[in-house]
């Protein structure tokens, strides 16, 4: 009887945890019901359904590393959670792109106009400082014993290899992921949305211990804001720069390097 016992503040701070991620999901897709019945200006439903779709995703994000902490001992049950959330905001979040460079992406591909990317950009800025802020608030009610406030004024620095090493690592899963959301835009969506979620899920697997493999400037901003106070230069290289990098490269590879090369291909064989 001792055993289910013990085990039992364990669970139920799961459970809390996992409520409130599914509550988060819930009231994004309400607010967005509501937004799209009343706001009709295109600017501002843009911007807040950008900031909305963010505002899930780093919210979600931060729990979900409480989540980690509470099992250390079976990694599989987080990869678990990163899978079966990162479907959820593929249901959800339709329209939306939630990270900085999949805007750049549409930019530099011509799909989306500049002014419209800048309010994206913004949103996305702004629903990541809001959630960071959020949550504090949330942690500090102590819901579970992982809530605690302290966790928000300390640093957690992610990264664990040199810096070389991790902006290699984050701009190659930036430009992975965003490859795989470009080429995949043909493929039925809901086996593109298990595909981009099985994809996200093995990155997690493959870098999180290095980096924690978030390729997302916004997201990154949320969950390691401390540490960018504290370490600016080395966060915005390796967080930042390094993911677009990664998305510069994708589009030159596909857009200009491989046409060129099968065109090239193509003369030789005519000649």
């Amino acid at each position: 009887m001792t055993a289910p016992r013990g085990l039992w503040p364990e669970v139920q701070d799961t459970c809390t945890s996992l409520g409130l991620m599914l509550s988060t999901v819930l009231f994004v897709a309400l607010a967005r019901v509501v937004l799209r019945r009343q706001m009709h200006r295109p600017v501002a439903h843009t911007f807040v359904l950008e900031f909305l779709a963010t505002f899930q995703l780093c919210c979600c994000t931060h729990e979900l590393q409480v989540l980690s902490e509470q099992e250390p001992a079976h990694p599989t049950w987080p990869l678990t959670l990163v899978y079966f959330f990162s479907l959820v905001h593929g249901l959800t979040l339709v329209g939306t792109s939630s990270n900085p460079c999949g805007v750049m992406m549409q930019m530099m591909l011509g799909d989306m106009p500049p002014e419209i990317g800048a309010i994206r950009l913004l949103a996305q800025l702004t629903g990541a400082l809001g959630s960071r802020y959020s949550m504090d608030a949330l942690w500090s009610l102590g819901l579970t014993r992982y809530h605690v406030s302290e966790r928000s004024f300390a640093c957690r620095n992610p990264i664990h290899v040199d810096l070389p090493k991790a902006v290699v690592i984050e701009a190659i899963c930036s430009f992975i992921f965003h490859s795989a959301l470009l080429h995949f835009q043909e493929v039925r969506n809901k086996l593109r949305i298990h595909l981009l979620a099985a994809l996200i899920t093995f990155l997690v697997y493959a870098g999180g211990s290095l980096t924690g493999a978030i390729f997302n400037p916004a997201l990154a901003l949320s969950l390691h804001f401390k540490c960018f106070d504290e370490a600016f230069l080395q966060f915005f290289i390796v967080y930042w720069l390094a993911p677009s990098l990664g998305i510069l490269s994708m589009i030159l590879m596909f857009s200009f390097f491989l046409p060129w090369l099968h065109n090239n291909h193509t003369t030789n064989k005519k000649e």
